[in-house]
């Protein structure tokens, strides 16, 4: 081997070395715990306390007060303030002086009534995780897929189909090969736009955006049509799954509570285990931060793109399966409730680290399952909880504003960031 090529190698170890963060220098610059949370966390307070400011603006019980007396106005404030935040938290987290008497009492219908709101916030988090993954995995691979949706829709579609028409299997079959159909469907949708992205250029953004719309159409025809439920009449609904195809639920309804979760975390902790512990998860984080870098290191650009973007659709279709699979035993045009858009925003709240998807995908189902219970105690529209997520993403996304507001100094020098959206302009 000549000298260029063992110069060329050398280059190659420390452009890897300085894309990753994980040179010797690179170490000393690690920062604390609370350096890396406080951003997050500021902005959830910060969201919080905007949103107790629209509550506070638009009650007409406030300003009836007002009208009486400054007083009054304020008490009055607070006491809506208390009563919507503290719905929020029971109707997602439960009353714990409810849930202690129901351990002491013994009764396990009591004791399953009493933690049933945090076990429904859990079944509300579950299809966060494995979108906000799938979100987060693609940004890592320098992609923005904003797909994730269509890709959702075609894993409940490839799971349902699986779920309802092959009978005879045992549980511990049909429910996994149900579950990975979904995952298949899903890796499909999203392999198309990283091809497309890796042989053509075609902007990911724009194929993700036309494959969303492709998927709702092909659902809606399928549901009417060749998948539809022969008792409906027309309606969009496919037939219900066989119960073997079903992932369990531990506990008899109203609970709704499931394996599903578990499932989940347990996916989390591979994609953590592929991105960080293994060399192909390397070789994906280098090719997202710098591709001229990763060129020129020897990686394959191309099939590095299109393998990143058919995982992270598989991680889509998993989150459209564990819907219909779990919760709903049957498909229909109304599965997402925009789970595959609040995926970007748990990506970035995340900062693209499983862990971080895990604690944002949690964040967002107690908003979710608390809000319904905020509007029916309080009477505050549960759009409020839509608008408190919007100004939580919009903080974290603007991280100098946090700064302004709590008046912090920026880091003397950034660490590279997890989010790298190469798919805005980035160099060929």
């Amino acid at each position: 081997m000549d000298k260029n090529e063992n110069e060329k190698q050398d280059f190659g170890k420390l452009v890897l070395q300085e894309v990753t963060g994980e040179s010797p220098k690179a170490k000393i610059q690690k920062r604390s715990v609370w350096q890396v949370i406080q951003i997050p966390f500021l902005a959830i307070l910060t969201g919080l306390i905007i949103g107790a400011i629209l509550i506070v603006a638009t009650s007409q019980t406030v300003w009836t007060a007002f009208a009486e007396s400054i007083w009054k106005g304020f008490s009055t404030a607070g006491k809506e303030l208390g009563t919507a935040y503290w719905a929020l938290a029971e109707g997602s987290l439960g009353n714990i002086v409810t849930q202690i008497k129901a351990v002491s009492s013994g009764d396990d219908a009591a004791i399953r009534a009493a933690f049933n709101p945090f076990l429904e916030s859990l079944v509300q988090s579950t299809p966060y995780i494995f979108a906000g993954l799938a979100c987060a995995l693609g940004f890592r691979a320098g992609l923005f897929n904003i797909g994730v949706e269509g890709q959702l829709f075609m894993g409940g579609i490839f799971a349902t189909y699986v779920g309802y028409s092959i009978t005879g299997l045992p549980p511990y079959i049909h429910a996994p090969l149900a579950f990975l159909a979904g995952a298949l469907g899903g890796a499909v949708w999203g392999m198309i736009p990283g091809l497309l992205k890796a042989t053509t250029g075609g902007h990911e953004v724009i194929n993700c955006i036309m494959m969303n719309y492709i998927a709702y159409r092909l659902t809606a025809f399928l549901l009417t049509g060749p998948m539809t439920r022969p008792s409906v009449a027309g309606m969009p609904l496919s037939p219900i799954i066989e119960k073997s195809a079903e992932i369990p639920q531990f506990f008899p309804s109203p609970i709704r509570f499931h394996l599903g979760f578990f499932i989940a975390l347990g996916f989390a902790f591979l994609v953590w285990w592929i991105l960080f512990k293994t060399t192909w998860g390397l070789n994906l984080r280098v090719v997202g931060a710098n591709t001229r870098a990763a060129k020129y290191a020897g990686l394959n650009i191309t099939k590095t793109t299109i393998i990143g973007m058919a995982m992270s659709g598989a991680l889509a279709g998993m989150a459209g399966a564990n819907e219909v699979l779990a919760v709903n035993h049957s498909m229909a045009t109304s599965l997402s409730s925009g789970y595959g858009f609040d995926s970007i925003a748990l990506a970035l709240l995340g900062n693209s680290h499983p862990v971080g998807v895990i604690l944002a995908a949690m964040l967002f189902g107690v908003l979710k399952n608390g809000a319904t219970r905020m509007m029916v105690v309080s009477k505050i529209p549960i759009d409020i909880v839509t608008i408190i997520q919007a100004l939580i993403l919009i903080f974290v996304a603007a991280p100098p504003i946090i700064r302004a507001i709590y008046r912090l100094k920026a880091p003397k020098k950034e660490v590279a960031t997890a989010v790298t959206l190469s798919g805005w302009g980035r160099n060929k």
